[in-house]
């Protein structure tokens, strides 16, 4: 069960053009008959296949409703297959089964619901607005559509077309029925599909990154900020904060949604030398992180730029980046100016010759909506933008399409047409394993439909 109940209030009086409003309350429990309604994930945490969402309380109607529109009201205790949607965007959340208990003939006396959803955390968290983000919503929905699977029945498609031309080619090439160019065509046809597999595989670790979060590391020298923007990005207190130097020693980790989109905030140590050595050891951790990261935000004093500790950070990290020398070019870095609240009031940007950075006070917030803008832009290229098409978030299709693309290279390389057409059997038989289909009746349909032979 959540931490707590989440509390429906009902905001006009009772009638059928009275719509209740959504509000958080504390964490103990409605009193029955107060006019609040609850609703929790019933099914507990954790994985699984379907969860079951309840609600209980005179707003139950008006949530269902709300959720279903504008599909009728579901039948009292009978399960209904429904698209759910935001209430407010009107944008699909998940297609769900959903049950109407009408009170007093239900599991706790009063109006009651209930919502089958697909149980990943992204769906589940989409319905519950709590926990996860928009972006893994998203990609989960487009992915239960079928996008991904139409995408690869496509592809699947045109091997198997390409399959019975080369097999036609072994049978019927020394007849004139088969017009020429047939084994060119084919060549094109696969060259077509290794990009266009080759550009969706590229994409895989973004999409693996879009299920389980992309690792957002927060460094920079001591006493620049690191754990206040830590706690602000988190809205909960994560890190301790101090003015002493070195009050983090240890890596702490948090998920969080940034601009819609799941990582793994990391806090680190204040990169120094010299240092005591458990601190040295927590420096240690810092630069390990650093390697592992997926996008860094380097934080320094926007009043303290000259420090040797913050010219040496600037020369081993922030440069760095900038000439592409950190761990794979795909690695990305933002530069925060914190505490711009101790900046001169009306001066211009006092460190014009920097790297492009942003200003930020962690203290009085002014400069967030700009640094979330930019976390957005980033992250999107760190995980892709699920609008743009489906993304490979399991493991099983990026083997799946790992081992198309190596079998269309043996196609390539054999110069037997035999082993061609074995090369694309297997090829297609990986597309297979995700979408289906491409049995012997489907190659000799298209052998007959395409070619004069057997007429």
């Amino acid at each position: 069960m959540w931490r707590g109940f989440w509390t429906l209030v009902a905001r006009a009086a009772r009638g059928p053009r009275s719509p209740r409003s959504c509000t958080r309350q504390g964490s103990g429990a409605p009193v029955p008959g107060s006019g609040a309604t609850i609703f929790a994930l019933s099914s507990g945490q954790g994985r699984c296949g379907i969860a079951v969402i309840r609600t209980s309380g005179p707003a139950s109607g008006h949530a269902l409703r709300s959720l279903t529109a504008p599909r009728d009201f579901p039948p009292a205790r009978s399960a209904c297959l429904r698209l759910l949607s935001h209430p407010r965007s009107g944008e699909p959340l998940d297609r769900a089964l959903v049950l109407w208990f009408p009170g007093p003939q239900s599991f706790t006396g009063e109006d009651c619901a209930e919502f089958h959803v697909h149980g990943g955390p992204a769906v589940v968290s989409g319905v519950l607005q709590a926990l996860e983000t928009e972006a893994q919503r998203r990609q989960a929905l487009r992915q239960l559509d079928g996008e991904l699977g139409h995408l690869c029945r496509a592809w699947a498609k045109t091997l198997t077309k390409a399959l019975a031309h080369v097999e036609a080619y072994i049978d019927f090439g020394e007849d004139d029925n088969l017009e020429e160019g047939v084994l060119e065509r084919v060549d094109s046809q696969v060259r077509e599909l290794e990009l266009a597999l080759s550009a969706h595989l590229r994409d895989a670790r973004r999409g693996q990154r879009l299920r389980s979060g992309a690792h957002v590391v927060v460094a920079g020298p001591p006493n620049a900020g690191k754990s206040s923007l830590v706690n602000l990005l988190s809205r909960k207190p994560v890190s301790i904060v101090s003015p002493e130097p070195g009050t983090t020693r240890d890596v702490l980790e948090t998920p969080v949604d940034l601009a819609g989109f799941p990582a793994l905030l990391s806090d680190t140590a204040g990169l120094r030398e010299g240092v005591g050595p458990v601190e040295q050891e927590g420096v240690r951790r810092a630069r390990e992180r650093l390697e592992q990261a997926d996008l860094i935000l380097a934080v320094l004093d926007a009043s303290d730029l000259a420090s040797p500790s913050s010219c040496n950070f600037l020369d081993t990290v922030v440069t760095p980046a900038g000439t592409g020398n950190l761990k794979e070019n795909s690695q990305r870095l933002l530069l925060v100016l914190n505490k711009s609240d101790l900046l001169p009031r009306g001066d211009p940007d006092p460190s014009p010759n920097l790297p492009p950075h942003l200003l930020l006070s962690c203290l009085t917030g002014e400069g967030l909506d700009g640094l979330l803008e930019a976390l957005r832009k980033e992250l999107a290229e760190v995980c892709g933008d699920p609008s743009t098409g489906p993304l490979l978030t399991r493991a099983r299709h990026q083997h799946h399409l790992q081992g198309c693309l190596d079998a269309l290279g043996h196609y390539k390389q054999t110069k037997d047409l035999a082993l061609a057409a074995e090369a694309l059997r297997l090829a297609r038989g990986h597309l297979g394993r995700i979408t289906g289909g491409g049995g012997t009746d489907e190659i000799l349909d298209i052998i007959f439909r395409d070619f004069c032979v057997g007429k």
